[in-house]
């Protein structure tokens, strides 16, 4: 139940937000300038776009001040970046705040909060934030300890290829009775993603 890795695999996916095929359209023009290193076009573009509250945008110009490609590094611009594209129901953006609130990154650690926007993320189904999901409730990070609850959220993941999620998932069996595993695996079941917003 490695938390490390996975935030470094989502590091890796957010810049990869940025290596969409080439069509035609502003983003797509933003994002092939970013991948290509041109990150002054990739900003001139996404920046009018994102005040414009295209929450696509904004997750892209949060992507950059967290790395400092074309702007000075900062969390806090990031914050607020990430933090608009979230309230529209962006689950990067969900996903990306849910990992400042649990990493502490510009903002002080609060695991309850980072639970509540990695929910609204794994909620859409986001398999990388119902695998951290998971691993919270196992944990009793940011919400009392679950496993029926973690199984079900490892078990979402684990439908969707994650293979450390399904270790997880097989280890957490190891602590719940056949009637808890039972309960989390009907719970995955009758689970359906849905598009919402924290506001």
């Amino acid at each position: 139940m490695k938390l490390t890795l996975k935030h470094a695999l989502a590091a890796i996916i957010l810049v990869l937000a940025f290596a969409a095929p080439a069509a035609a359209g502003p983003l797509e023009d933003a994002d092939a300038a970013y991948s290509r290193g041109d990150y002054a076009t990739a900003l001139r573009i996404i920046r009018p776009l994102a005040e414009q509250d295209n929450a696509s945008a904004q997750f892209r110009l949060g992507v950059m001040y967290g790395s400092g490609d074309g702007v000075p590094k900062s969390d806090a611009e990031q914050l607020k970046w990430f933090r608009r594209a979230a309230y529209q129901g962006d689950a990067d953006a969900q996903y990306s705040l849910g990992s400042m609130y649990n990493l502490g990154i510009g903002v002080q650690q609060d695991y309850a909060e980072a639970l509540k926007w990695y929910r609204l993320a794994a909620d859409q189904g986001r398999a990388d934030a119902q695998d951290i999901l998971g691993t919270m409730y196992a944990q009793g990070q940011g919400v009392p300890q679950d496993y029926v609850r973690a199984h079900m959220w490892l078990n979402l993941s684990a439908a969707k290829g994650d293979q450390d999620a399904a270790k997880n998932r097989d280890n957490i069996a190891q602590h719940m009775t056949p009637a808890q595993i039972a309960e989390a695996q009907k719970l995955a079941r009758e689970w359906k993603p849905t598009m919402q917003t924290s506001r």
